[in-house]
């Protein structure tokens, strides 16, 4: 790092870069992911011990995100922590002594984006920075945040069935805006289905998606709203004859002998043979 002159003044260092006190402080932007955990930085340059100072966090520039106050933060005794920061935000202790006022958000929601800013206001002079925080959505079932038009859990059902196949239906009703309906097996692979069945309520969407299945597995139906950043499914098992197996069996028996044998299947490859031969 080049050298300054030497002044009297304190430095705020935020995240390596160097602001001088009084002057406005550049914006940091940092970009997470919804549900990780975000760690904005704050540290004096100085290393000024910070245990019994004073600083403050908020978002654009009203909500209170966290107070630091010489060993005291927010909590039952001292109340004004902004609900939506509440037993989310957590400082560094041990790194107190070295000027550290960094805060970590955890859990991040799509609401926490905003400009955060972290002021000591009782230095001389006033030392305060800025960062941009983005979270970025990512699909996810958001059925219990209550959004307006969030599609419900699909109802999926087996409409018809036979030993070598299964007719499933997926149901999602109530859906805005309109969503896309999958189905997938177990892998996550997509299954072909028949061409959805969409009715429009006036902006609200009834769909229908149906497929055959042939094989043994768990199938569930995927609805996605990208709009909103929503996705949600149900699923259910599926049994059906494995026909190699079943056309094996048979094959065997008729090689081994020339007779009519009526077979029943006990448990898994246990069998129990009968000869209907007349002798």
């Amino acid at each position: 790092m080049e050298l300054l002159p030497v002044v009297c003044l304190c430095l705020l260092t935020w995240s390596g870069t160097t602001f001088a006190a009084g002057n406005g402080p550049d914006v940091i932007k940092m970009v997470v992911k919804e549900g990780d955990d975000a760690i904005l930085p704050c540290s004096l340059s100085t290393r000024e011990n910070i245990v019994q100072k004073l600083f403050d966090w908020k978002r654009d520039g009203q909500k209170e995100v966290f107070l630091y106050d010489a060993g005291v933060t927010y909590g039952k005794d001292h109340p004004g922590q902004d609900e939506q920061f509440k037993q989310r935000v957590f400082h560094f202790p041990d790194q107190l002594p070295f000027g550290d006022a960094s805060i970590v958000i955890r859990n991040t929601k799509v609401t926490d984006s905003g400009n955060y800013t972290c002021d000591f206001p009782r230095l001389q002079p006033r030392r305060r920075g800025l960062i941009e925080l983005v979270v970025d959505p990512v699909l996810k079932d958001r059925t219990e945040e209550n959004i307006p038009g969030a599609a419900p859990e699909p109802y999926v059902t087996i409409l018809n069935q036979t030993k070598d196949w299964a007719l499933l239906q997926c149901v999602v009703k109530g859906a805005s805006p309109k969503p896309q309906l999958q189905w997938q097996d177990s892998g996550g692979n997509m299954v072909p289905a028949k061409d959805p069945q969409v009715t429009d309520r006036g902006g609200s969407y009834d769909i229908i998606l149906r497929t055959t299945v042939t094989k043994t597995d768990h199938y569930r139906c995927v609805a996605t709203q990208e709009e909103i950043n929503h996705q949600v499914h149900a699923e259910t098992f599926v049994h059906v004859t494995d026909p190699v197996l079943k056309d094996r069996a048979e094959k065997n028996i008729r090689d081994f002998t020339g007779r009519s044998w009526l077979c029943v299947q006990l448990s898994g490859p246990l069998w129990l043979v009968f000869s209907l031969a007349l002798v």
